[in-house]
């Protein structure tokens, strides 16, 4: 996969969660592991903790000594990194051997089976799902990931008795064509980072040239009723999933059948094309959920896990840091934070909130990722945070961007039909203690969405809240 006389690998945007994961596999390989951020977080404090050293400072002379040598390092970037930033400049100019995280990722695919989950939403947790089921079985597998699992802690899963991979496949800047899968899963479709794709048609078209990718003797297994054309080789079988069978829709491979709430858990079928397994018991018991274990389910079952580890492995996933995480749960208030982004995903989030908590007043906190997407999606934004009865918008989270014109959150709030206001995280931090101190407010359930870094809010949040 690399030179032989390589013995270092510096990262440009370490602390990102795809990064940090390849991070963590050279290091425990033993090379020498290093990496620039901008900023510190969580998962920065943690790579240092194991040994891995971190730089806040893009000037080459912040640069280690250990990663200056160009016949010995292997240079790894994100898209997320500017073309400009210091440090990538400085090693372009002076010949190292640079890669794309994508390409690396692609490397070591091509050395294993892998089983690689991609989608506009439920990529993150499918995968995830998957994992836990291969890493619990006799199977057993490696992983990245592109959460952190709160089964272990990790977005890395290593394990020496597996030739199995399950790998997060990540449809920005056409990462995912890097990538050489056993067997791939498509959770959807719906266009997303038009800067990249320039229209619906584009991004549709980018998943397409992904199943061409699919090795033969592999298998591929799609959403029902997604909107493109395989272009599997020969060899490759194609399945269908979906979470419960819908109406006079043809009967997928993979469905669920027979979902029953009781006690606060969410009890289904699984059934397969050659059997039924009953009674399932989902681990995070969100409705959502279960379309995601279905696709994760079949993965694992094509690839041999037994009926009793399908059992054990589902009852015992303990859901995705960022992922429909509830940390307050009383009478009067509950406290759900979520990784949505995209407005299908917001969608998806709300109906679970009131499919659990009918009863309660829903208050959404988002804050807006990229100008663009913002720019791209205001009015499906709008639509599906008007669900909630009321909205607290953020300012924009820019990430890569630059502003842009007229783009911003209050674009959005003016578009919002529901209760809506803009707030910074001071005024945010203010609100909460004002309603934890108020006796008279009604149930209610507050959530964060987003992608950005509102997930600095949630300890803040979590420790106001819990007063309730």
């Amino acid at each position: 996969m690399i030179d032989n006389n390589l013995t270092s690998v510096f990262f440009l945007g370490i602390g990102g969660i795809g990064m940090s994961a390849i991070a963590r596999y050279f290091s425990s390989r033993g090379f020498k592991v290093g990496g620039y951020d901008r900023t510190p977080s969580p998962l920065t404090k943690e790579l240092e903790q194991e040994g891995i050293m971190v730089v806040f400072d893009e000037s080459v002379d912040a640069l280690p000594e250990q990663f200056a040598d160009k016949c010995h390092t292997l240079v790894v970037r994100t898209p997320a990194v500017p073309e400009s930033q210091q440090q990538l400049v400085w090693f372009r100019r002076e010949g190292f051997a640079i890669k794309k995280r994508a390409e690396v990722l692609g490397d070591i695919t091509r050395t294993m089976q892998a089983l690689c989950v991609a989608g506009t939403h439920g990529k993150t947790t499918t995968s995830t799902i998957l994992a836990h089921l291969l890493y619990q079985s006799e199977i057993t597998t490696n992983a990245f990931l592109g959460g952190i699992s709160n089964n272990y802690g990790t977005n890395l899963l290593l394990s020496k008795e597996s030739n199995y991979v399950v790998v997060e496949a990540d449809e920005y800047d056409r990462s995912f064509h890097q990538l050489s899968p056993y067997m791939a899963v498509i959770t959807s479709v719906d266009p997303d980072h038009l800067d990249i794709y320039g229209d619906a048609a584009g991004f549709r078209e980018g998943f397409e040239h992904f199943t061409s990718l699919v090795r033969k003797g592999g298998a591929l297994l799609l959403k029902q009723g997604l909107k493109i054309t395989p272009r599997t080789p020969a060899g490759v079988k194609t399945y269908t999933y979906s979470g419960l069978k819908e109406g006079n829709a043809p009967t997928p491979d993979f469905y669920a059948e027979n979902v029953v709430v009781k006690n606060g858990g969410i009890y289904f079928d699984f059934v397969t094309p050659q059997e039924k397994i009953a009674n399932m018991r989902l681990g995070v018991p969100v409705w959502v959920n279960i379309e995601n274990s279905v696709a994760a389910m079949a993965i694992a079952w094509l690839n041999g896990v037994t009926e009793s580890e399908l059992r054990l492995g589902l009852a015992s996933y303990s859901g995705v840091y960022r992922r429909f995480n509830i940390h307050v749960n009383t009478d009067r208030m509950t406290y759900i934070d979520d990784y949505a982004h995209h407005p299908t995903e917001i969608k998806k989030s709300i109906e679970s909130i009131r499919r659990l908590f009918p009863e309660r007043h829903l208050t959404v906190i988002f804050q807006p990722h990229l100008y663009t997407r913002t720019r791209d999606f205001a009015d499906g934004f709008a639509k599906e945070l008007s669900a909630a009865d009321e909205v607290l918008l953020l300012p924009i989270y820019p990430a890569r961007e630059e502003p842009i014109d007229g783009v911003d959150s209050e674009m959005l709030r003016a578009k919002i039909s529901t209760e809506c206001r803009l707030l910074s995280k001071e005024e945010l931090a203010e609100e909460m203690r004002r309603r934890a101190s108020a006796s008279d407010r009604p149930a209610e359930v507050v959530a964060t969405v987003g992608a950005g870094d509102i997930d600095r809010l949630v300890p803040t949040l979590t420790r106001i809240l819990t007063v309730v």
